[in-house]
């Protein structure tokens, strides 16, 4: 066996240890470029080389490899923050753009986890999981407002009940701040801090809440049984940083001129953006998304080098920025 075949071999087995559901034909596929016939013969060659492996097919009948122990080093203790460490920096990696930086930190996640037994990660694991929830997997670089950091120490104890927790907000239209019993989901990092969660004295809707108008946090013995079918990443994606409105929410053209498109090109502006050269050169961006004055706030940066096709609104706003006219704080 080639030295190149071994190492493909060795990095399998680090992934059918790490990864919990184990790994699939397309995954390997996938990891190492190849065809699905050079894929089946990796894997009989991982099967013969690895006695512990064990397989099992799903519901759509996909075949999963997962490999129960590995004897590689096992007598160290995994500590629960450093693979919560590691979770977070990949997660932030990918969603800024950096595929390799994020490749090369997923890689050496995988031989950490791979190289303890499994008794020893699932207590890190876990950890883990709980705390990209209290980050929210929707951190935007830049600057951003201090927050409590014991709102987020029983906000962290709350995801890992899961249990309510109560505040006393002060929304926009409150004239005095009351009382909220709210079922956390997620905090979104960008400019503010927002708590996604929903209110159960109210319609039961997902809300954000501006941490700046947190007045008081207090954590609950309440249970609740947490949506499976929320997902931060999708939530997030709803807006441009951390702000979201409905009736804001729709389709997003910018144009960049030729002179900066080669610039504006490198930018992930947002995770469902889609990028056109165009005849003369320019390059044009579109996604869906809402958070008008945050776009607006990072576009005047661009000077004259962007203009926006749509939405109109945003056009209006971005003049209004420009010219100072604009008397909302970040």
């Amino acid at each position: 066996m080639s030295f190149f075949k071994a190492q493909q071999l060795y990095r399998m087995a680090e992934m059918a240890a790490a990864q919990r559901q184990g790994i699939s034909l397309r995954k390997v596929m996938d990891e190492f470029d190849v065809e699905e016939r050079t894929a089946r013969r990796m894997f009989r060659q991982f099967e013969d080389l690895f006695p512990g492996v064990e397989t099992r097919d799903d519901g759509d009948r996909r075949r999963w490899w997962t490999l129960t122990d590995v004897p590689y080093v096992q007598h160290r203790v995994l500590r629960e923050n450093e693979l919560a460490a590691l979770d977070l920096a990949i997660r932030r990696a990918a969603r800024d753009g950096a595929e390799g930086e994020a490749r090369a930190l997923e890689v050496a996640r995988d031989r950490l986890v791979a190289s303890y037994s499994k008794p020893m990660t699932q207590g890190a694991m876990g950890y883990s999981e709980i705390l990209l929830l209290a980050n929210g997997f929707a951190s935007r670089p830049g600057p951003t407002r201090k927050v409590p950091e014991d709102y987020l120490n029983l906000l962290f104890n709350a995801f890992r009940g899961p249990t309510m927790v109560e505040i006393i907000y002060k929304g926009a239209r409150d004239p005095e701040p009351r009382k909220r019993l709210v079922e956390p989901h997620a905090v979104i990092v960008g400019t503010r801090y927002y708590l996604i969660a929903r209110d159960v004295d109210a319609d039961r809707q997902y809300r954000q809440f501006r941490f700046d108008r947190i007045h008081e946090m207090y954590g609950t013995v309440h249970a609740f049984e947490r949506d499976p079918d929320f997902d931060v990443e999708s939530y997030s994606a709803q807006a441009f940083g951390s702000f979201f409105s409905e009736a804001e929410q729709g389709p997003v053209r910018w144009r960049f001129s030729p002179s900066a498109a080669s610039e504006a090109r490198d930018f992930v502006f947002h995770p469902t953006q889609e990028l056109t050269y165009l005849e003369d050169g320019s390059l044009l961006v579109e996604f869906t998304a809402s958070g008008w004055l945050e776009m607006a706030w990072h576009l005047v940066q661009w000077g004259n080098a962007v203009e926006v096709l749509d939405p109109p609104e945003l056009r209006d706003m971005l003049e209004q920025v420009r010219r100072g006219e604009v008397d909302i704080l970040p």
